[in-house]
């Protein structure tokens, strides 16, 4: 009887302690996972809290030099140049998509005033017209406007229509330069001269490459053009003077802003048309 007492107590005690042991481990795993969890919380945490520093903004004084003038303008050094350029606009007057701003270099949209290296008394030049200024190298009348629409109707020839009759028909140019038909030639480095406009005036044509702008010059004045501001370029050869063509370059949206140009060297015509639609070329 003894025995079996005794054998009792020690199976309850192989119990209790076998209980106890599966408790602690159970205690120690969960004490080991609540490790793990903090240090995964602790790691969020941490990579939460790495947050790129932003740049430093501040506004600056910038000198902005337009036809020889020089202005006075307040910008944020983190605004990006194209919103930069629509500042300009209603200060001055230029279409933010005609407007090429200069500073140690052609500027671009994508750039800040800051990444472009401007800082408080930078000077930075643009180049572009307003619109008034463009259209009013392309005055033109309402009778020649309707000529205009009526031979674009008809579909004559350019040489042919009673608009650009009244300049052919007095002649080649005396002091025009030699045409070359059936050749292509890199634009010359002077002047192209000699030409006419659609008054009958003598025209110079001026390529400003390291402006990007053509030079428009008359008897009276010389108008300097963005090369954006000209859409696009028309020419035609000259009936009986095929080593000459008639071209027009486009200056607004319609057919009326069309400037004329009279007796243009056919060898010129298509390296002109290259360098104002943006191919440029390289002497």
């Amino acid at each position: 009887m003894e025995c079996i007492g005794n054998n009792s107590n020690n199976v309850d005690n192989v119990v209790d302690n076998r209980h106890s042991e599966t408790c602690t481990k159970d205690n120690k795993s969960d004490e080991t996972n609540s490790d793990k969890v903090s240090e995964d919380l602790s790691d969020e945490s941490h990579s939460e809290l790495k947050i790129p520093k932003a740049e430093p903004c501040e506004n600056l004084d910038i000198k902005v030099i337009y036809n020889k003038k020089k202005y006075d303008v307040s910008a944020p050094s983190s605004l990006l140049i194209s919103e930069f350029k629509k500042q300009l606009q209603d200060l001055l007057g230029v279409p933010d998509s005609m407007q090429k701003l200069m500073f140690k270099g052609l500027l671009q949209d994508n750039q800040t005033i800051s990444s472009a290296g401007i800082t408080k008394g930078s000077k930075v030049m643009l180049v572009g017209s307003t619109l008034n200024d463009i259209l009013a190298v392309s005055s033109i009348s309402k009778q020649e406007v309707a000529e205009m629409e009526k031979a674009s109707t008809v579909k004559e020839p350019l040489c042919k229509q009673k608009l650009h009759r009244k300049v052919l028909d007095k002649g080649v140019p005396e002091d025009v330069m030699p045409g070359i038909k059936n050749l292509k030639e890199s634009l010359p480095p002077v002047p192209l001269s000699g030409m006419l406009n659609k008054q009958g005036g003598k025209v110079r044509l001026t390529f400003k490459l390291e402006n990007d702008q053509l030079w428009l010059g008359t008897k009276e004045r010389t108008e300097k053009l963005p090369m954006a501001s000209i859409k696009s370029v028309i020419s035609e050869p000259i009936e009986g003077h095929e080593e000459y063509h008639i071209m027009g370059l486009q200056l607004g949206p319609t057919e009326a802003s069309r400037y004329w140009i009279y007796w243009v060297p056919a060898q010129y015509v298509d390296a002109i048309k290259d360098c104002v639609l943006g191919k440029w070329q390289f002497f």
